[in-house]
C-alpha cells in the first residue's frame, strides 16, 4: 500500500526535522556556532556561515517551512519586511516597473513608494481585484506583480488566481504575502505564486516573542532571494530559529482557533449598533467573501472595524478594554488591537492612508488564543462606555 502523505499537523511537527535526530535529542537544539568547520564548498553562497542562513536551526526551518508551504524551497531571515527586500531586491534593477496591490502593509507600502524609486525603480498601485487597472498599469518594463493574500489592514482578498494568469500572460514574476492567512487557510506556491513572503513573527511563530520572516517558493527565484541576503546579512538568529521552530509545531492548532474566533467576533460586531463596518472574509457582505470561501481553509484570525463616532470613539473603546492590549503586531496568543493610522500606516501621509481606504478611526483586530465568548463580552462593554462618553 502507498504511503498516504501526512495531514498539515503532522507535518508541522515532523517535517523537516534531521534524520537521525542529533545525539537522539527529540527537539533540535540550538547551534550556537556563527561559524563551521571549511568542507571545500565551491561557491561564496554554500560556506558554512551563520550569515549565509546554512546554519542546522536555519536549515531544518527552512526544509520544515517548504513543505509546510508546498513550495519547492524557502528560508528564513531576520523579520517580514527583510524577507519582503530581500525577495523584491532579487528580482528588480534599475530601470525595471513593479505593479502592486494598492493596499499593502505600511513598511511594504513605504518601501515601495519611498526607497525602490531612489534605485530607479518605478511603480505602480493597483486594485487587486480589477484586470483592466492591471493591464493599464503594464509597461514593457514591468517584472514583478506584488500583492497580499488578505490585505493589511482591510481584509481585501484580491484576485488571486488571475494575478497569476495574468502575470504568466506578461511574463512577470509574482510574489504574494501570506501573513493573514498563513499556510493554514492558504499556500499560494500550490496556485501558482512563484514567491511568498511572510512575517514569521506572527502566526508562523505565534507567540509575540521574536521577529523573523520567510520566503518560499521555487527554487530558481528563492535561490536569488537567499543570495541577496547573504548580501544585505539579514539572517536570522539560531536562537530565533529555535523557538519559530518551536512554534511551528502548534500552528495548525492555533490558527483554527483563531479563524473560528474571528468569525464569531465578526459576526457580533456586525450586528452591535456601535458598529459601523466591519472588514473579514467571512461576512457574507464582503466583497471577496465568494472567493474567499472557494480557496481559504479558513478567513484568518484578523479584522478590521470602524465604530460610529471614529477615532475618538475608538480611543475611548481602547481605554475601557480588559482583556485586548493596545499594540501593534498581531498572530500571538493575545489579542491585540491598533489604529493602523496611527502605528502600522503611520508612515503613509494622510492622503496615501484615504486612497487606501484606511480611515482614521479603522480598528485592526487580531484575534488571540481566549475565549471568544469573553472578548465578544469585554468588547460589547467597551462599546456600550464608548458610547457613552460621546454624550456626555
Amino acid at each position: 500500500m502507498a504511503r498516504k502523505t501526512p495531514h498539515f499537523d503532522t507535518r508541522s511537527i515532523h517535517s523537516g526535522e534531521p534524520r537521525p535526530r542529533p545525539d537522539g535529542a527529540v527537539v533540535l537544539p540550538i547551534y550556537q556556532s556563527s561559524t563551521y568547520e571549511f568542507r571545500g564548498e565551491g561557491d561564496y553562497h554554500d560556506v558554512r556561515y551563520l550569515r549565509l542562513s546554512n546554519n542546522p536551526n536555519q536549515v531544518a526551518l527552512g526544509d520544515k517551512l517548504a513543505d509546510l508551504e508546498g513550495a519547492e524551497a524557502a528560508f528564513v531571515t531576520a523579520s517580514g519586511m527583510a524577507a519582503i527586500t530581500a525577495a523584491l531586491l532579487a528580482h528588480l534593477r534599475q530601470g525595471d516597473h513593479l505593479l502592486a496591490q494598492d493596499c499593502l502593509y505600511g513598511g511594504t507600502h513605504g518601501f515601495v513608494t519611498h526607497d525602490l524609486p531612489g534605485m530607479g525603480v518605478t511603480h505602480s498601485l493597483v486594485p487587486g481585484d480589477d484586470p483592466a487597472a492591471w493591464r493599464a498599469a503594464l509597461r514593457p518594463e514591468t517584472k514583478v506583480f506584488y500583492v497580499e493574500t488578505l490585505s493589511n489592514p482591510l481584509l481585501q482578498v484580491p484576485l488571486l488566481e488571475e494575478v497569476v494568469a495574468f502575470a504568466k500572460e506578461h511574463g512577470l514574476l509574482t510574489i504574494i504575502d501570506n501573513t493573514f492567512a498563513s499556510p493554514v487557510n492558504f499556500r499560494p506556491a500550490e496556485h501558482g505564486y512563484d514567491l511568498v513572503v511572510e512575517s514569521a513573527t506572527k502566526y508562523l511563530n505565534g507567540h509575540s516573542d521574536i521577529v523573523a520572516g520567510l520566503v518560499a517558493g521555487r527554487a530558481a527565484p528563492v535561490a536569488a532571494a537567499k543570495h541577496k541576503l547573504d548580501h544585505l546579512g539579514g539572517s536570522l538568529d539560531p536562537h530565533a530559529c529555535f523557538l519559530l521552530h518551536r512554534g511551528l509545531k502548534t500552528l495548525g492548532l492555533r490558527v483554527r482557533h483563531q479563524n473560528a474566533s474571528a468569525v464569531r467576533i465578526a459576526a457580533a460586531f456586525a450586528a452591535h449598533p456601535a458598529v459601523a463596518c466591519v472588514h473579514h472574509p467571512s461576512l457574507p457582505d464582503h466583497p471577496g467573501h465568494a472567493r474567499a470561501a472557494r480557496l481559504f481553509a479558513g478567513g484568518s484570525g484578523m479584522l478590521s472595524f470602524e465604530l460610529h463616532g471614529g477615532a475618538e470613539a475608538a480611543e475611548r473603546m481602547f481605554s475601557e478594554l480588559q482583556l485586548p492590549v493596545v499594540a501593534p503586531s498581531l498572530g500571538g496568543p493575545e489579542t491585540l488591537v491598533v489604529r493602523p493610522a496611527l502605528a502600522v500606516h503611520v508612515n503613509l501621509t494622510p492622503a496615501e492612508r484615504a486612497a487606501s481606504g484606511i480611515a482614521d478611526g479603522l480598528v485592526r483586530l487580531s484575534v488571540g488564543l481566549e475565549d471568544p465568548a469573553d472578548l465578544i463580552a469585554d468588547f460589547e462593554r467597551a462599546f456600550e462606555a464608548a458610547a457613552i462618553g460621546a454624550l456626555q
